[in-house]
């Protein structure tokens, strides 16, 4: 394609910028719309990889037959087959009527499945069914219905990641991948940042009835180093609140700009991939892990201390432990055995101390003789379960929020508070 065609396209979709990268990603859209091939579609959150979801759809034949747009992530597990697929009256408590599914109601068109790493294996099952045959079944239904669907997926996770983990279909996994395309984010789009600020900005001028705003050289600069976790939804987020909140003053400089970019985002440091924050189920539940695995680190460091504070130095076998087992210890500091005198006129025992730091006994004292002490759990579950506690006190139980501190997913999110009982 030559440039004139890819600005034409531009233009129609609204689509803003002239990285490279970016046009790339719009030219293999353009190539594989006219064919009925699958696509996958790559980028992180707020991306926009829907506007090539609409590109495919109405530069293919199918123009004509209609598009929708299903987030998977958004709709609960135990609904997404009846949502997909449609079910059957009396199939399931609630069903109280006929029902079509989403690919029944399509057919002829395309179906665009956003955050498609987020769909259940069982409806991964269902849904390659129908990529292979074009068939399908309602819940509660034995017949066989067919259906003529395009299917566009999109995610903002690595789904081979997640194949490796079992939490995505190996098999749908490569029959989605057909025609990969990867939709750049914005902090690797250099000069777009600046256009996409003036698009907004005088986007919000005419609906606030206000002069748009501008910005200073040192608020460009400022502008073009800050990445962008949240992409272009993140950018127009920030357009809409200085248009709104900087009613006088109508040029903005670097300072004033800093004062709407999050500080602790605010550099060029490296981000971790899939967070999007999760994103990424193969970046959520492994995240909460990899927190209670540290927490139980301290906690086998503390239990380790307390281990050696409550061995009783005047038995023989137990500096024998010590002796042999010494590098259990070893991140408490260079141990060494010394004497020790049990009663005033008995042998010499041995007890293996800290140096710098000696802790002596005297064995014959009633406080010193250890007491029995309640054990702490060291299971995954349960500090799992404390992590979301703690995540729901601090955001006031609004689970969104808790759900991005944790680094997972909303419905994982709502999935573990059903798992623990916590959903009250």
């Amino acid at each position: 394609m030559n440039p004139a065609e890819i600005q034409s396209i531009k233009q129609r979709f609204g689509i803003i910028g002239n990285s490279p990268l970016l046009n790339y990603a719009i030219q293999v859209a353009v190539q594989v719309a006219p064919t009925d091939m699958t696509v996958l579609i790559s980028g992180e959150s707020g991306s926009g990889k829907e506007s090539f979801s609409k590109i495919i759809h109405h530069l293919s034949p199918r123009k004509h037959g209609q598009f929708i747009a299903i987030n998977c992530g958004a709709i609960p597990e135990g609904t997404i087959d009846s949502e997909l697929f449609g079910h059957e009256k009396g199939s399931f408590t609630g069903a109280t009527d006929l029902r079509k599914g989403y690919f029944e109601v399509t057919n002829g068109g395309t179906i665009f499945l956003d955050e498609i790493g987020e769909m259940p294996l069982g409806t991964q099952a269902r849904l390659l069914r129908v990529l292979e045959n074009g068939e399908f079944i309602k819940v509660g239904s034995s017949k066989v219905q067919k259906t003529d669907v395009r299917v566009v997926a999109a995610t903002n996770v690595n789904l081979l990641n997640a194949v490796n983990e079992g939490a995505f279909r190996e098999d749908l996994y490569y029959r989605l991948n057909t025609v990969p395309i990867q939709v750049p984010p914005l902090r690797e789009r250099g000069e777009d940042i600046y256009l996409l600020f003036r698009k907004f900005a005088s986007d919000f001028s005419d609906k606030y009835k206000v002069k748009p705003i501008t910005l200073t050289p040192d608020a460009v600069s400022e502008l073009l180093r800050f990445r962008f976790p949240g992409n272009i939804r993140q950018l127009k987020n920030i357009v809409e609140q200085i248009s709104v909140l900087e009613y006088e003053n109508r040029e903005i400089n670097g300072v004033k700009l800093r004062e709407y970019l999050p500080q602790e985002q605010n550099n060029q440091l490296p981000m971790l991939i899939g967070s999007s924050k999760k994103p990424d189920k193969d970046f959520s539940e492994r995240d909460i892990l990899y927190k209670v695995l540290f927490d139980m680190k301290k906690d086998v460091n503390d239990l380790k201390k307390l281990v050696f504070d409550l061995i009783s130095p005047g038995q023989s076998e137990h500096h024998d432990y010590l002796k042999d087992h010494g590098h259990l210890f070893e991140n408490m500091g260079s141990f060494e055995p010394r004497p020790f005198k049990a009663h005033q006129d008995g042998p010499d025992n041995f007890i293996l101390s800290v140096k710098g730091n000696p802790a002596p006994y005297e064995a014959n004292k009633v406080e010193d003789i250890p007491h029995e002490t309640e054990e702490e759990t060291l299971s995954l579950e349960s500090k799992e379960k404390e992590l979301i506690m703690k995540a729901l006190r601090k955001h006031n139980n609004k689970r969104k929020y808790a759900a991005q501190d944790l680094g997972i997913s909303e419905r994982t999110l709502y999935r573990k508070l059903k798992q623990y009982g916590l959903e009250e």
